[in-house]
């Protein structure tokens, strides 16, 4: 997080609107923040949602919007994305990422270099993708990672999306390193698993964090503890004021 001044002595108006901007924590869910924050802006009693799910097991960039600015949800959540992560060869997974336990393992002595850069180009462009059965998608009002923690078989239709980069950033065999541009409803557990698939292999998404979200940066997020601290403290101080 920039820590500017202007930031530190931001004051929040958050019924006239808010576009707040956070680095979402590992393990929470955006429902959690959403639910974190709204709780700490009590008595006030107004809308506040986000532009973009992100699972618990990623970190970064979450847009937050109160009052009359959550009518600017779907403009931001159309916005193209870019995250960063981690996708790890030669095991899979149900979920596609570390949400559940590994259930195949696979050789990967044979992989090369060359042949991950390759895998890496090929997947930009647009395309259609299937998504994760363990997923937020609803299929007659319920989610799929509900029918997919059950047991229960999921039919999923598969979605275009575009890949407009694809940046193998570094390669620690099994773990390959990656930063992806992408367009909305894209889903990175899906790449990586569908990336193993391409070498003949098996992969799961190990670690993920999203950077960008249309002009928004991680860079200028607040980490959640400090926004939650800086809400309080206005909440304090417009107390005192009325007293």
């Amino acid at each position: 997080m920039k820590e500017t001044t202007e930031k530190k002595h931001k004051i929040f108006s958050f019924a006239e609107g808010e576009i707040l901007l956070v680095d979402k924590p590992l393990t929470w869910t955006s429902f959690d923040v959403v639910g974190k924050l709204r709780n700490t802006m009590k008595p006030l009693k107004l809308k506040v949602g986000h532009a973009g799910t992100l699972d618990p097991l990623a970190t970064g960039l979450l847009i937050i919007c109160t009052g009359k600015l959550t009518k600017k949800i779907d403009t931001f959540q159309a916005e193209d994305k870019e995250y960063t992560g981690i996708i790890t060869l030669g095991a899979t997974t149900p979920s596609y990422d570390l949400e559940t336990e590994i259930d195949q393992t696979f050789d990967i002595s044979a992989i090369t270099e060359e042949e991950i850069l390759a895998v890496a180009k090929s997947f930009e462009g647009e395309q259609e993708q299937l998504p994760p059965a363990h997923s937020a998608v609803k299929i007659k009002g319920e989610r799929v990672y509900e029918k997919a923690r059950r047991g229960e078989d999921v039919e999923l239709k598969p979605r275009k999306i575009i890949i407009s980069s694809f940046v193998i950033e570094k390669i620690e065999m099994p773990n390959v390193h990656f930063r992806i541009k992408c367009s909305k409803g894209t889903y990175i557990r899906s790449i990586a698993h569908d990336f193993g698939k391409a070498l003949n292999n098996g992969a799961h998404l190990s670690s993920l964090r999203r950077t960008m979200s249309g002009d928004f940066h991680v860079d200028d997020a607040w980490k959640l503890d400090e926004l939650i601290k800086a809400i309080r403290e206005q909440k304090e101080s417009t107390l005192q004021q009325t007293l």
